[in-house]
C-alpha cells in the first residue's frame, strides 16, 4: 500500500535561532582584575619584607621571649609638608641668542632679530613646577643702547619670549645678552 506523498508546505520550516555565542568579555575582564588584585598584594608582600629588612636584627638573651618583646607604639602620621623651593636668581641662569634674521645695509649696519636661548645652571630640583619665574634680561650691541625684554619660564621647560629686531651699528657688530634678574609669580 502506497501511501501518498504529503503536499510541500507553502512556507519552509523555521529553524529555532542559533544559542548566541556568549562573549569572553567579562572572562577576560575578571581575569586582568584577578590578575592586578594579585601584582597589588604581591608588591605589599615585597615591600613589607624590605620593611622587615630594614630593621636591625634582634639579639639573643636568656630571657623568655615574652619579656624580651615591648609593646608597639603607635607612630602618629604627620602630613606631608608641602615642597618648598628656593627663590630662583640671575645667578641661575645663562642665556645666548639666536639670530633668526639679518639685514645688513653695507656701512650702513644691520637690522638683526634675535631669540633668547636660556639655560638653567641651578639645581633643578629647586623649580616650582607651579611656579612662572619672569626672567629679565638685557640685549646690547644695538644702534639704540641697550634693549631689556622680559621672557616667562612656565611649566619647568616652556619659555615664552617676542623675539627682539635690534639695528647694530655694523654687520662685525656683537650682540650680547645677560639675564638681570629673576622673579617668581604663582608660587
Amino acid at each position: 500500500m502506497n501511501q501518498p506523498t504529503p503536499p510541500m508546505p507553502g512556507q519552509p520550516p523555521v529553524v529555532p535561532p542559533a544559542a548566541p555565542k556568549k562573549s569572553r568579555t567579562n572572562l577576560i575582564i575578571v581575569g586582568a582584575a584577578v590578575a592586578i588584585i594579585a601584582a597589588i598584594i604581591g608588591t605589599g608582600v615585597v615591600v613589607v619584607q624590605n620593611q622587615d629588612d630594614d630593621k636591625p636584627a634582634a639579639t639573643e638573651t636568656s630571657a623568655p621571649a615574652e619579656d624580651v618583646a615591648a609593646p608597639a607604639v603607635e607612630e602618629a602620621e604627620e602630613p606631608e609638608a608641602e615642597p618648598t623651593f628656593p627663590p630662583l636668581s640671575a645667578d641661575d641662569f645663562t642665556m645666548t641668542l639666536r639670530t633668526t634674521d639679518r639685514q645688513c645695509f653695507g656701512s650702513a649696519g644691520c637690522n638683526v632679530t634675535v631669540e633668547p636661548k636660556l639655560e638653567f645652571t641651578g639645581n633643578f630640583m629647586d623649580i616650582d613646577p607651579d611656579a612662572i619665574y619672569e626672567i629679565t634680561y638685557e640685549i646690547r650691541g644695538g644702534d639704540s643702547g641697550p634693549v631689556i625684554e622680559t621672557a616667562e619660564l612656565m611649566d619647568e621647560t616652556t619659555l615664552n619670549y617676542t623675539p627682539t629686531s635690534i639695528s647694530t651699528p655694523s654687520s662685525s657688530t656683537k650682540v650680547t645678552v645677560e639675564v638681570t634678574d629673576v622673579i617668581t609669580q604663582g608660587a
